[in-house]
């Protein structure tokens, strides 16, 4: 009888990025959008990304980590990598301590944050900023 592999699929969003993640088991090689994580850019945002593998710990070790991540800017697809990674992570060991530690240390890295832009309103030049008069 053949034996299952056990792979995860999860994704992560913030403002107009989307990371989608594929878990596996494997020696423990993170990749985003086919590169390793030690040379993603800025350092800001891979200290933001790999704070999940971090706070995992040894559960962590032996999961190979795939990473997709499309729209938005650096930052959004940093915190959107991050959000998928910690859910994968959940899924994939079905650790309840694990999830009650993300809970505890910040809910964005299992709750997707919803906000969005504003749309644009009439006379104005955004969101909010409207025209301004001149009365003389």
């Amino acid at each position: 009888m053949a034996t299952k592999k056990h792979v995860v699929n999860q994704s992560g969003k913030r403002k107009s990025a989307v990371a989608r993640v594929t878990l596996k088991a494997g020696n423990g090689r993170v990749r985003i959008n086919k590169h390793p994580v030690e040379i993603h850019e800025p350092y800001l945002a891979r200290d933001k990304i790999t704070e999940p593998l971090l706070l995992a710990g040894e559960k962590a070790d032996g999961v190979d980590i795939d990473v997709v991540i499309e729209g938005g800017g650096v930052m959004g697809q940093a915190d959107a990598a991050r959000t998928a990674i910690a859910k994968g992570l959940v899924d994939f060991t079905g650790d309840d301590e694990l999830k009650q530690l993300y809970l505890a240390y910040d809910r964005t890295l299992l709750v997707s944050d919803p906000r969005r832009k504003l749309p644009k309103k009439p006379l104005g030049r955004g969101a909010r900023a409207k025209r301004q008069k001149s009365y003389r």
